[in-house]
């Protein structure tokens, strides 16, 4: 009778599973600012009014929603699956219900690292670099569509790791047969489809580097037949992803929007991270290990893992939105070389001191590993959920918890000055615009708004010409027949209506100023404000000495 009671207590003890689970949660809440940084890109509201348009009409959209500057013009909804989710998600629960679902897409895609990295380490080295990953990838946690693809990144990596590993079928189907039917998932819920095509196509690559090296026998043959398969499996998610309501037109205009080079050089999350950042430092510790682990595997002829690092490493070099899949793909490689250096560590002929050290650590792995390999039924991660739950729709939550666009961030006071917003035609930059579609829609529409590969690299142009105040501005503004402006106080665009004879100041909160046309006629230009504004001089049209993702007004800053 005491085995069985003591089986059930160890089910309902906590594993490491579930410290990988909870990982992402506790620092988002307790290192992190909560819910004010994953709602902190109001891109989420437009996704959730496109859901609803989609839900309403049956039919995804061809043609724009949202803008009075492009009406009418072609547009792909690329992520529409994401967007009537998340609307669904908004209409049970609010946003709490979409800020919750994007909490838990977080901590199952690092549960599901833990577990490919604990395939090739002892326990404990696993759980550190889950969590270095989880740190590093912190840099891109918001709650929109891209985390589906940090999933699918990590699932992908677990099935190929599977197949390398000798298991290559599961229920009796091969495992390289099934990433093209999760292809089509992740092509309708996310742009980053390609990733999963990259990642067949790399680990085809590597294995005929290996039958090109090889000397003959088995192992050449073995691995010329691996490429084959890997490459055939690259090829069918590539023709899967063409199952979307957009068909070849998506594909197209993903690849045109990832080659144009506006969006590396303006828009924040595809700039090369400043690594004054604080959590540039664990992206550097990810580089480090990763580039250690690659040397180790090439020199053992491991091809996929070197050329994975090379690869995604450059990637993340070159913009920040590709950190969070470096660190994933780099998990498993860091965790084996990691666990390694510990075992060599142990017998090497080093200090007494560190030798006990090591011993040690391997010894507790091992206890661990027998402890953790009991099945669990995962009472804690439960609690946890259930306890945010309670938090997100408490009566009064803390900051942390709220489910709201930062009102210290986005205008929501002078939105609701705003009215209805239907008869203006409001001039913000896109974040913002982002917000007024999510607060007005369907009531509004706006100059400018997150999808910056629907507005074009012309028009981004135009739109920082006119926020930074450069010769044309005010063209712009009554070429598109602009009758308000909704800027921040340090906006360029702010310290210039101002002093022009042709605006005055409606409202001023000192989050937000909102700004009418005067009508011929009027008197001078009153710069007092009606919401509890301060006053402002000329200073506040000049731009910030800070790093240059902000030096001046930008798309998504």
């Amino acid at each position: 009778m005491e085995v069985p009671r003591t089986q059930l207590a160890v089910k309902l003890l906590p594993s490491l599973t579930d410290v990988a689970f909870l990982m992402p949660i506790a620092f988002l809440f307790g290192r992190m600012d909560g819910l004010v940084t994953l709602l902190g890109d109001c891109d989420t509201g437009w996704h959730i009014r496109t859901g609803q348009w989609i839900l309403a009409h049956r039919a995804v959209p061809f043609q724009d929603l949202f803008s009075y500057s492009k009406p009418g013009s072609p547009w792909y909804a690329w992520e529409w699956l994401s967007d009537v989710w998340f609307a669904l998600l908004n209409g049970w629960g609010g946003l709490a219900a979409v800020a919750l679902f994007a909490v838990l897409l977080l901590a199952v895609t690092f549960a599901l690292v833990f577990r490919l990295a604990r395939r090739h380490s002892s326990p404990w080295v696993a759980v550190a670099v889950t969590m270095l990953a989880a740190t590093a990838s912190s840099i891109h946690w918001l709650a929109r569509p891209h985390l589906f693809t940090l999933l699918f990144t990590a699932v992908f990596c677990s099935v190929f790791d599977q197949v390398r590993g000798g298991r290559t079928r599961f229920a009796g189907i091969p495992w390289l047969a099934l990433l093209p039917a999760l292809t089509v998932l992740w092509t309708n819920l996310h742009g980053g489809f390609g990733v999963g095509i990259v990642l067949a196509a790399a680990f085809g690559a590597a294995e005929l580097l290996e039958w090109a090296v090889a000397a003959g026998g088995d192992r050449t043959s073995a691995s010329w037949a691996a490429a084959r398969r890997y490459f055939a499996c690259a090829g069918l998610c590539a023709l899967a992803s063409l199952i979307n309501p957009y068909g070849w037109r998506l594909d197209q205009h993903v690849v045109a929007y990832l080659r144009e080079p506006f969006q590396g050089e303006h828009i924040a999350e595809f700039l090369s991270v400043s690594f004054h950042h604080p959590i540039a430092i664990f992206f550097e510790a990810m580089l480090l290990v990763g580039a250690w682990a690659a040397f180790e595997c090439a020199r053992e002829r491991r091809f996929a893992e070197a050329l994975l690092f090379v690869v995604w490493a450059h990637a993340a070099l070159l913009s920040a939105r590709h950190i969070p899949l470096f660190a994933i793909i780099a998990a498993p490689m860091a965790a084996r070389t990691l666990d390694r250096a510990i075992a060599r560590l142990a017998r090497a002929r080093v200090a007494a001191g560190l030798r006990s050290a090591a011993a040690a650590f391997e010894r507790i792995s091992a206890e661990t590993a027998a402890i953790d390999a009991v099945g669990r039924w995962h009472p804690a991660s439960a609690a946890a959920v259930v306890t945010l739950a309670l938090l997100l729709y408490a009566p009064h939550p803390p900051k942390r918890f709220r489910a709201e666009f930062d009102p210290d961030r986005y205008p929501a006071a002078a939105v609701a000055k705003l009215g209805g917003g239907a008869a203006a035609r409001i001039f913000t930059f896109d974040q913002w615009g982002d917000y007024l579609i999510y607060r007005l829609y369907p009531g509004g529409r706006v100059f400018v708004d997150g999808r910056s590969d629907f507005y074009g690299a012309e028009f981004e142009r135009r739109l920082m010409d006119a926020l930074n105040v450069n010769p044309g501005w005010d063209k712009t503004l009554a070429g598109f027949g602009v009758d308000t402006v909704l800027m921040p106080p340090n906006a360029p665009l702010a310290g210039a209506l101002k002093e022009s004879g042709g605006w005055r100041v409606e409202y001023d909160d000192g989050v937000a100023i909102i700004f009418r046309m005067r009508e011929r006629g009027a008197g001078p230009t009153v710069s007092a404000a009606t919401g509890g504004g301060k006053s402002r001089d000329r200073e506040v049209t000049k731009t910030q000495a800070s790093d240059r993702s902000i030096t001046e007004w930008k798309s998504k800053t």
